[in-house]
């Protein structure tokens, strides 16, 4: 089975890469695996207030990811796989199709602002020529009927 991969992060375009992804799993007889990463520690010394922070990161994605889950179930007919990984976005996200060699594409939500796509989007395009699968990225101000018609 071909699996989607996608990045839950606090980002309002992440919602419609989640909502890409899902269709297209849906519509492709595909799986989605949402990705979220804990970046690293700033305070590494306050070991006590770093794992309580950790903690707290898990149990919001953990929220965040139920929410995304069930609307994939009861609208797309998708159940997803939820990992979490600390370390940096990209990173992980490349350790993680490399791992996986059933993921085929990359999904990516972009921002609309003046300040670009994002972060995440902008490094992982530059190095998209040597990227291990495709990559799609969804602007984050497509509505959802325009998301629906293409997938």
């Amino acid at each position: 089975m071909r699996k989607f991969l996608v990045v839950l992060d606090e980002t309002r375009e992440c919602l419609n890469a989640m909502r890409f992804a899902a269709m297209r799993a849906s519509h492709s007889g595909g799986g989605v695996i949402i990705l979220s990463v804990i970046p690293p520690e700033e305070y590494q010394h306050w070991i006590g207030v770093a794992e309580l922070m950790r903690q707290e990161a898990r149990e919001r994605i953990e929220a965040h990811f139920e929410v995304f889950a069930k609307w994939m179930r009861d609208r797309q007919g998708v159940d997803p796989e939820l990992i979490i990984r600390e370390g940096e976005p990209a990173t992980e996200i490349l350790a993680v199709i490399q791992e996986d060699p059933q993921i085929g594409i990359l999904v990516l939500g972009a921002g609309s602002d003046k300040s670009g796509p994002g972060p995440l989007v902008s490094q992982l395009t530059r190095s998209a020529g040597n990227m291990p699968c495709p990559m799609t990225i969804v602007p984050g101000d497509m509505s959802k009927e325009r998301l629906e018609s293409i997938t």
